[in-house]
């Protein structure tokens, strides 16, 4: 569901052209990646997403079933959420 650039889920499918965001995360449930914005990642046309976490443990993860599985794992029951950094662009 997208709202303004904000978006706590659900893919569009296939877009125009990739498309930037960060992952920002209002509560850290889990005590490792802090809160603010924790990740920086692409959704491609595709919606295959590549996601490169912040901090200390980076790591460069891709989710072949885009934003929906990403979230499903990362979300933590809407305590993150997606935040498009190219608002402007076509989905």
């Amino acid at each position: 569901m997208h709202v303004g650039a904000v978006t706590t889920g659900g893919s569009a499918g296939h877009i125009a052209c990739p498309r930037r965001f960060v992952l920002r995360r209002a509560v850290d449930v889990t005590g490792v990646s802090g809160t603010g914005d924790v990740a920086e990642g692409i959704e491609w046309s595709d919606g295959t997403v590549a996601l490169r976490w912040r901090g200390k443990w980076a790591t460069t993860v891709v989710w072949d079933y885009g934003l929906d599985a990403l979230l499903a794992v990362h979300g933590h029951n809407g305590s993150t959420v997606v935040r498009w950094l190219d608002a402007d662009r076509p989905v």
